[in-house]
């Protein structure tokens, strides 16, 4: 009890405290202010669509998602409204990175909701083997993108995502999803350090979804010599 009186007792106890304080307001109002300032910032390249200061956005976004998440839901921005600006600027971010890695060790993951309600595929331990029945678009676009040198996978979840990456080692991958699917798979793959680029489908649902293929050709094209793409996606994407 008299060591613990002496503690309390101690004449340098009070100033430590107060400079501790003092610290700790400075770093809570610095966060404040500095998330305020970015979200400001991305406010303003949402309405003009174009990415001003995309890095310094990017760091934010590393230190400070939850704050600017919350100040975006009081300045009434939607949910998807956010999560579409977050894709577009991780996406913005990486297009050099992900250019300079060999389509020999890029991986494309394709949600399962995109192929058809009769699809006629079994799940394996390495998602839907596509029997390209013809039902819907996967076949043919698996068959575009393996020409290429993609490995491709059509898959249920991010738990397949997992596993397909620790087996195979790719160092980039393409994930295609809903907003929500996207997001949670570029920070999965940001964590376990591979360089990611984000499609978004335009429907979402369970079943027999959509996206914009050409988007996907796109992104699938970058960084990769013409002469090695073939015909038929120099025809979808003129």
């Amino acid at each position: 009890m008299s060591i613990d009186l002496a503690f309390w007792n101690n004449p340098y106890w009070a100033p430590l405290m107060y400079i501790i304080g003092e610290v700790t307001l400075i770093i809570i109002l610095g966060a404040l202010v500095t998330s305020l300032i970015l979200v400001f910032i991305s406010l303003y390249s949402i309405r003009n669509k174009r990415l001003y200061f995309p890095r310094l956005l990017k760091a934010g976004l590393v230190f400070l998602e939850g704050l600017m998440k919350a100040f975006f839901r009081l300045l009434g921005l939607e949910d998807r409204e956010m999560l579409s600006f977050f894709i577009k600027l991780h996406n913005s971010l990486n297009t050099s990175d992900f250019e300079r890695i060999p389509v020999s060790e890029r991986a494309i993951f394709l949600p399962q909701c995109l192929r058809s309600s009769r699809c006629p595929a079994h799940l394996t331990p390495e998602g839907l083997k596509c029997r390209s029945c013809g039902q819907c678009t996967i076949g043919e676009v698996r068959l575009l993108l393996e020409k290429m040198g993609y490995q491709v996978f059509v898959v249920p979840g991010s738990s397949f995502i997992k596993r397909m990456t620790k087996k195979y080692h790719p160092k980039a991958m393409i994930g295609v999803g809903c907003l929500p699917e996207v997001k949670e798979g570029i920070d999965m793959a940001d964590k376990m350090g591979l360089v990611v680029m984000g499609v978004v489908t335009l429907k979402e649902g369970c079943v027999e979804t959509i996206v914009n293929w050409t988007d996907v050709y796109e992104v699938a094209m970058l960084g990769i010599d013409p002469a090695s793409i073939p015909e038929d996606l120099h025809v979808l994407t003129s």
